[in-house]
């Protein structure tokens, strides 16, 4: 049966490049252990000097109808390299050098890689064109555009420790001893490196998560960009094992236990950003799932403005958080922002004139001149046992992690009461419900009442990417789903992003919150002292004035900020 490399060579002959005595010399060499590598007779023939590597490849470009290309001297614009994920260029030795009608144009050093620019063009998710290049070329090019990126990570990462005293390292045949497995370590590829490729291809796509997950017959890792999760180039499944293991020691949790779920964390400073990566560890069916949430510090930074509120609503909103006492809830569900949000709140009431603790489960940032108090349940440091040490501090403002039960709510209420303002979350579709979830679970009606200042619901939709975004005619459908007048639609600035290299072609780039701020007023003391529903709360909110997520999301539609299918997508069932 002819091979490749048979192929090869005998294009070289038909091409004049070689004389057919110098290739059957190479064969008695190879033949005797010479030399030795994926593609033998070319290798051999390429390094002893015989073959021009340049010229066969332009004669098997042409033999194929590929173009020749140059890579060494060109300029790669950004949007291009950001076009592939960087594990997948370098694991497959694939480099993109331009974009042009919605074509990537790909360099290979195999002109029979067609599975290779299916799976490309899969991950890209865009046509691609390949042309031919050299090896030495590509690798060159790889290097030279990517390199800074892995260093940058290389240098940073902490010293790890390795736990129950196991190790990775390579044996006397170069296979890596892992927890007593053996695999083949690969030269092209190092653990190490390929690790630090995945985390520093999940900062340069602003990803939230890392999610490395062992299937059946593969290893998946994806990325979660605005709330999206994104496949990545999977590693190769044989790999599974030393990745997890990596990670596991890194992150300082034992790589000898695969039964029971556990918790640890890497620091990485990555072009000058400090990061916290919290990774949880899950035993499944196929192996261990790995999660790995990216703590960016500079999200500290974010002021009220940055979170997405029109004016109106950051006016009321500033009014609240400057009370001198009371509780204020921000409500929804897990990750729709709400830790951010309480964040942005510290950060702008926090001055040398105030004392500020918090009592949080984990502590996921750090921020100067606050006092932060994690939560210890396996040592009694639970939300009610912090919560009563803290008021013993004297502080101004407190902010709990999150009210999960009774015990904690009264003492947070408490001290609502006694001259402190609260900040705190609760699990609830709207803002409205906060109300009926204190009550149901066992907070008496009249300090509620006397206590909460206001709830806040609140989601995340995707922001359109200003550097591609651009005004759209809305289908009848997308209308029909906003159900505004047709003199709101007329003045009306209705964009999209068309996709491009800053947004990885999602059109969005970033989120703003949509939000929905129940304010409590006498009347709304009232209903909350006589029991009323949460139905019935809303009603009375709605006829003082109260805007449901729905409408703010679609003035932020009308604005150009965001799309329809967007504020839909979070708002289902939520009334106009």
């Amino acid at each position: 049966m002819r091979t490749a490399d048979d192929y090869l060579v005998q294009i070289a002959l038909d091409q004049g490049l070689i004389p057919r005595e110098r290739v059957l010399d190479a064969r008695r060499q190879i033949a005797r252990g010479v030399s030795s590598g994926p593609r033998e007779l070319i290798d051999f023939l390429v390094a002893s000097g015989a073959l021009d590597e340049g010229a066969l490849g332009k004669a098997v470009a042409k033999e194929f109808g590929l173009s020749w290309i140059v890579l060494d001297g060109r300029a790669i614009a950004p949007e291009v390299l950001a076009a592939v994920p960087r594990s997948f260029v370098c694991e497959h030795s694939v480099m993109p050098f331009s974009r042009t009608d919605g074509v990537l144009h790909v360099a290979v050093a195999d002109p029979f890689a067609v599975e290779l620019i299916d799976s490309l063009a899969h991950v890209a998710g865009t046509r691609v064109s390949p042309s031919l290049a050299s090896t030495k070329d590509i690798r060159q090019a790889i290097a030279r555009y990517y390199a800074r990126e892995i260093e940058a990570v290389d240098h940073s990462m902490s010293t790890e420790q390795v736990d129950s005293g196991i190790q990775i390292e390579a044996d006397a045949t170069g296979a890596v001893q892992i927890d007593g497995e053996n695999r083949a370590n690969e030269s092209e590829a190092p653990i190490n490196h390929l690790v630090q490729s995945i985390i520093v291809e999940a900062i340069r796509f602003r990803a939230s998560d890392i999610h490395l997950e062992p299937l059946a017959r593969s290893f998946r890792v994806r990325y979660r960009v605005d709330g999206v999760l994104l496949e990545a180039a999977p590693p190769p499944k044989r790999l599974e094992l030393a990745i997890i293991s990596r990670l596991k020691i890194m992150a300082n949790i034992s790589i000898a236990e695969k039964r029971l779920p556990q918790d640890g964390r890497i620091q990485v400073v990555a072009a000058g950003r400090a990061l916290d990566l919290r990774v949880s560890s899950l035993p499944t069916a196929h192996g261990e799932s790995l999660v790995m949430r990216l703590l960016d510090q500079e999200g500290l930074k974010m002021g009220l403005p940055e979170l997405g509120f029109q004016p109106d609503d950051q006016h009321d909103f500033e009014r609240l958080i400057a009370s001198p006492d009371g509780m204020v809830l921000v409500t929804g569900p897990t990750g729709s922002g709400k830790t951010t949000t309480l964040y942005a709140c510290l950060h702008q009431l926090n001055q040398s004139a105030r004392k500020i603790i918090t009592v949080e489960e984990p502590v996921e940032y750090q921020i100067s001149g606050i006092n932060q108090v994690p939560v210890n349940a396996g040592i009694g440091m639970t939300f009610a046992a912090a919560l009563r040490a803290m008021l013993r501090q004297a502080p101004n403002i407190v902010m709990v992690g999150e009210i999960r039960d009774r015990e904690t709510a009264e003492i947070a209420i408490n001290a609502s009461l006694t001259g402190h303002l609260v900040f705190s979350t609760l699990h609830t579709n709207d803002a409205p419900s906060a109300v009926t979830r204190l009550l149901d679970i066992g907070v008496k009606p009249f300090l509620v009442s006397a206590a909460l200042r206001a709830s806040m619901a609140q989601r995340l939709v995707r922001r359109n990417c200003p550097h591609c975004r651009r005004a759209y005619t809305p289908s009848a459908a997308e209308l029909h789903a906003l159900n505004v007048t047709a003199a709101r639609r007329e003045h009306a600035t209705f964009m999209h992003g068309a996709g491009c290299g800053a947004c990885h072609g999602t059109g969005y780039l970033g989120r703003l919150g949509i939000f929905e701020i129940f304010l409590v007023n006498d009347g709304i003391r009232a209903l909350i002292s006589s029991q009323a529903s949460a139905s019935r709360l809303r009603q009375c909110a709605r006829e003082d004035g109260l805007r449901t997520m729905r409408e703010d999301g679609i003035r932020k539609v009308l604005a150009g900020h965001t799309t329809i299918a967007e504020v839909v997508s979070v708002t289902v069932g939520d009334e106009l």
